[in-house]
């Protein structure tokens, strides 16, 4: 969940650093530090805070050196201290260590090590392989020792290691969190995400669990933790540098917001063919009659990922006629689940790596279920493990609340249903048509509804003093309520509560008065009329009412609502499968005006993370 830089190589050595854990600010943090050598010396820089409070450090205190590694920490064990910002030295301080992760049994480790005479001066668990990589170290290299101690730690971790007795390496190891080699010109990065280095390159090497390398300014050496060579292809990320920055938004969200059309667009290109009426997932690598053997779906998520798995729920029980379940990922391996090889598994994950549902996945493979991720991160490790690939092209996300990546995994799952249905041979051509024309069409639909951010901006000047808030949806849409209350939430830190509008009566209803607002998601469908009545009823016991709905029936709450008090936003009218992508946009904008309203962090809210790599 941390930011971890390293690099050898030609370059100034401090500005690859420092800019390379900016980009991977959005993944939260407490603490920075860096450490370099020179001249066979090493030498860290630590402070408690954002980066620019190290960047002070660095004015008053500045630091050149030939190769280093630098950290953004959120902390586990220990507070957020500079004493406990990485990176963390040995007895000697010729060994330090960055890590993200956790190591299970660091206590008993700790109390062996402190009997045999090591000195700890912090709080965490990561101190305690640099110690441990001291103790083990011999006349044959730090790698070695690092082996050694591997066997020692448990737990899911990423550790980077640099020495002051071994000129020019960096050693990465990677059991959980995500690990990155950036393979340039005769230089060479290590990191945690790939928007901490690809301004530098664009060759990339993922590692696996239970890998480690070995990076030098002439190659870089893969091997599993035995030390057995292991070959590894190096992957191109077709991401454009350019759109990991602001652009001249004020806020990265802000920015993925109005990103959803293009990233609508390239999602749908090349897939859907409105000519022949066909769907075209070729890196799925799942044949038909593998999908045919199918009979029934279980989809596997975290978050906002879990909310466009139940949205897939309907979407695949609609179109392709397939019992679908939905589970939280971390959850889903406690219960031990039924599961059999007629069982397909649908991982839904941004960055590939989030450890619950990584774990959840294992599972169900290993019962004998098929499986496909819908992700976003090409070479990540959900996608190398499944049996195919269904990727969202919405490029990197940096905000930590998710958006763009929320409508794409929408956009993979309506390909996917369709494509399933196609080949079970369950939907009509003329079907399919439809859908993929609106496919087609939706990148201009949310064009068009992202016009209304100044109306919206407006709205949150009257509501970004309450404290509470109520969703309120049915059907498909009922996923996009869940989903716009944690968008409130996560930014703006109000409680927000999404729910079945038809269970309001069953609990809710008791909270509505002229303080709760309410936000009805009432599109043109076979349930318009229950939302009808809802909203009715909500009125009727005082609450504020913000309706969304489609344009043709914006004259529908004319009579049921007060225009003095009460909003209408409308999208697009569009098919009813197609609707919760188009509702989700007004929701995001409403969530990201309240919060810049109230002062919040938008980008970096408080204790979350972008992509969760540990239980």
């Amino acid at each position: 969940m941390c930011g971890i830089v390293g690099y050898v190589g030609p370059r100034p050595l401090l500005p690859v650093l420092i800019e390379g854990l900016r980009k991977l600010e959005y993944r939260g943090y407490d603490s920075a530090g860096i450490a370099v050598v020179r001249n066979g010396e090493l030498e860290i820089r630590r402070s408690a805070g954002k980066l620019a409070r190290l960047e002070d450090v660095l004015a008053t205190h500045p630091l050149t050196g030939e190769y280093g590694i630098g950290h953004t920490r959120w902390a586990t064990h220990g507070r957020p201290t500079e004493e406990n910002a990485h990176p963390h030295r040995d007895c000697r301080g010729r060994i330090v260590v960055v890590h993200n992760g956790i190591i299970e049994n660091y206590l008993e480790l700790k109390r062996a090590l402190i009997k045999e005479g090591h000195t700890f001066v912090t709080e965490t668990d990561t101190e305690v392989v640099a110690h441990l990589v001291e103790k083990e170290t011999r006349d044959d290299g730090l790698a070695a020792a690092v082996r050694r101690s591997l066997a020692h730690l448990r737990g899911l971790f990423a550790l980077v290691l640099i020495s002051a007795d071994e000129p020019d390496t960096i050693i990465a190891v990677r059991n959980g969190p995500p690990v990155v080699v950036g393979i340039g010109q005769e230089e060479y990065f290590v990191a945690s995400d790939v928007p901490a280095i690809l301004n530098y390159t664009r060759q990339m090497v993922f590692l696996d669990d239970s890998q480690m390398v070995v990076v030098t300014r002439s190659g870089a050496t893969f091997s599993d933790f035995e030390g057995t060579p292991v070959e590894r292809e190096s992957q191109r990320i077709n991401w454009d540098p350019i759109m990991a920055e602001k652009a001249g938004y004020k806020h990265f969200m802000l920015k993925e917001i109005h990103e959803q059309p293009w990233a609508v667009r390239e999602t749908v290109l090349g897939r859907a063919s409105v000519e022949s009426n066909k769907v075209f997932l070729d890196e799925m690598h799942l044949d038909d009659e593998a999908l045919r053997s199918i009979e029934r779906v279980v989809v596997l998520a975290c978050g906002t990922s879990w909310h466009s798995g139940l949205v897939g729920k309907f979407l695949i029980e609609s179109l392709a006629r397939l019992p679908v379940e939905v589970d939280y990922g971390s959850e889903y391996r406690y219960r031990d689940p039924i599961v059999d090889n007629k069982t397909l598994a649908i991982v839904i994950t941004q960055s590939g790596e989030t450890a619950d549902t990584l774990a959840a996945m294992r599972e169900a493979k290993r019962k004998g279920a098929r499986s496909i991720a819908i992700c976003n991160v090409v070479g990540s490790m959900a996608t190398r493990e499944v049996d195919g690939t269904v990727y969202t092209h919405a490029g990197p996300e940096i905000g930590v609340a998710s958006t763009k990546a929320f409508t794409t995994q929408l956009v993979a799952l309506e390909l996917l249903a369709v494509h399933l249905a196609q080949v079970r041979g369950v939907l009509d051509s003329a079907r399919v048509g439809a859908l993929l024309r609106g496919l087609d069409q939706l990148p201009v639909q949310i064009e068009e509804t992202l016009k209304s951010d100044g109306v919206i901006e407006e709205l949150a000047k009257r509501l970004y003093q309450k404290r509470d808030f109520l969703y309120l949806g049915r059907g498909i849409n009922y996923p996009i309520a869940l989903e716009g209350a944690l968008k409130l939430k996560e930014i703006s830190y109000i409680h927000a509560e999404g729910y079945p509008a038809g269970e309001m009566k069953h609990g809710p209803i008791a909270l509505i008065d002229e303080d709760l607002p309410i936000v009805a998601l009432a599109p043109d469908d076979h349930v318009f009329e229950k939302m009808m009545g809802n909203i009715q009823e909500a009125k009727a016991r005082g609450g504020q009412v913000i309706v969304l709905t489609n344009a043709s029936q914006i004259n529908a709450f004319n009579d049921i609502l007060d225009l003095e008090t009460d909003v209408v936003l409308t999208v697009p009218d569009a098919d009813p499968l197609l609707t919760p992508i188009l509702m989700t946009v007004p929701l995001q904008l409403l969530a990201y005006h309240i919060s810049v309203r109230r002062g919040c962090d938008v980008d970096q809210p408080r204790n979350l993370a972008k992509s969760v790599t540990v239980e």
